[in-house]
C-alpha cells in the first residue's frame, strides 16, 4: 500500500491581489479614466472585495489621492455612490476631482452581515497599504492620501485616518473628511433626542456594526468611536454636518472637534442650518458649497494647487 503526501494546501489560497492585472480602462468624461472592480483584498471566510480607481488620463506626475468611503449605516451601501443629492451630476463627483488633479478611490468593505467591527477599518487599511504598493502602476502619489467619507463611511474614514499607521509600506493619510458622521457610540444615547435610540437594542445599526447591543458591548463600542482614538498625530480634519440632522445629531461631529481641539489641533468644523441627514433639506448651492470645501480641503492637505496634476 502506497503512503500519499497530504495534499499542499497553500494551493487553495488566493492570488496576491497585489500581483492580479489591473481592470481594463472606461472612459466616463473627458480626461477621465475609470478602472472598475480591481480586487485589493480577500479576506478569509468572505467575499473578494474590490476598489474602483479614477484617473487622470494624463499626468505630469504621480498625482494625490482621495479615498471616498461609502456610507450605508455599515449595513449596506455602493463603493461609488456619494447620495441621491449627487447622482444626476454630470460629469460626476470623482470625475470632478480628477480633472482637479486628483486620483479617486472607492474600496469596498466588509459589511455588518458579513463580519463586525473591526473588520470594516481592517479592509480600509488594506486598501491603502494596497494603493500603496500599485502606486507606480496607478500613478499616485500615495504620501498625499486624504480620506472622505459620509454617514457610516465618514464614521470609518475617521477611525482609520486616526488609527492607520504611517508606516512604510501604507500610505500616509494628510487628512480626513467626514460628512454627518458618528464619532462617539456610546455618545448617541445622549445626542438622540429621549426614546429614539436604545443602547440594549440588539437590532440597532450601531448594534449590528459591534456584533452585540452597544450597553452589552461597551469597550467595542468605545473602541469603535472615533474620539477614543485622537491624540497627537491626528491629521487635519473638516467636518461637514447638517444642523437638523434625524438620523445622526450634529453633536457628534461636535464631540470629534472638542476632542480634537482638546489634543491641541484646529479642525473645521461647519454645520448646515436646515440640513439633515444625506443633505436633505438643503439647496443645491449649499450642497455644492459641500463638495466645493471638500475639493479646497483636499488641495491645502496634500500641497495640491488647483488646476495642476
Amino acid at each position: 500500500m502506497t503512503d500519499t503526501a497530504p495534499f499542499p494546501l497553500h494551493l487553495l489560497a488566493p492570488p496576491d491581489p497585489a500581483t492580479l492585472p489591473l481592470p481594463y480602462p472606461a472612459r466616463p468624461a473627458d480626461g477621465v479614466r475609470l478602472l472598475r472592480g480591481a480586487l485589493y483584498g480577500v479576506p478569509d471566510g468572505s467575499r473578494p472585495l474590490a476598489i474602483d480607481l479614477w484617473l487622470p488620463v494624463e499626468a505630469s506626475a504621480p498625482v494625490p489621492v482621495v479615498v471616498f468611503v461609502h456610507g450605508g449605516a455599515w449595513r449596506t451601501g455602493l463603493r461609488d455612490d456619494l447620495g441621491h443629492r449627487f447622482r444626476s451630476w454630470q460629469p460626476g463627483p470623482f470625475a470632478r476631482l480628477v480633472r482637479s488633479g486628483f486620483a479617486v478611490a472607492c474600496p469596498d468593505y466588509r459589511l455588518s452581515g458579513e463580519a463586525p467591527y473591526p473588520a470594516q477599518t481592517d479592509d480600509l487599511a488594506a486598501a491603502l497599504a494596497w494603493l500603496h504598493t500599485r502606486a507606480d502602476d496607478l500613478g499616485l502619489d500615495t504620501a498625499r492620501t486624504v480620506l472622505w467619507g459620509e454617514s457610516a463611511g465618514g464614521h470609518l474614514a475617521a477611525l482609520t485616518a486616526l488609527t492607520h499607521s504611517t508606516r512604510t509600506g501604507t500610505a500616509t493619510v494628510t487628512g480626513c473628511v467626514t460628512w454627518y458622521a458618528a464619532t462617539d457610540l456610546p455618545g448617541l444615547a445622549d445626542d438622540r433626542p429621549r426614546g429614539a435610540y436604545d443602547p440594549h437594542d440588539p437590532g440597532s445599526f450601531e448594534a449590528l456594526l459591534l456584533g452585540g447591543a452597544p450597553a452589552d458591548r461597551a469597550e467595542a463600542a468605545r473602541d469603535a468611536s472615533p474620539v477614543t482614538h485622537v491624540g497627537p498625530k491626528a491629521p487635519p480634519f473638516l467636518l461637514l454636518h447638517g444642523a437638523d440632522d434625524t438620523l445622526v445629531p450634529a453633536r457628534q461631529s461636535v464631540r470629534l472637534a472638542e476632542a480634537l481641539g482638546a489634543a491641541g489641533h484646529h479642525p473645521e468644523l461647519r454645520l448646515l442650518a436646515g440640513g439633515d441627514h444625506l443633505w436633505a433639506g438643503l439647496s443645491e448651492e449649499d450642497v455644492e458649497d459641500c463638495y466645493a470645501r471638500t475639493v479646497d480641503f483636499a488641495r491645502r492637505r496634500t500641497g495640491h494647487a488647483e488646476g495642476t496634476p
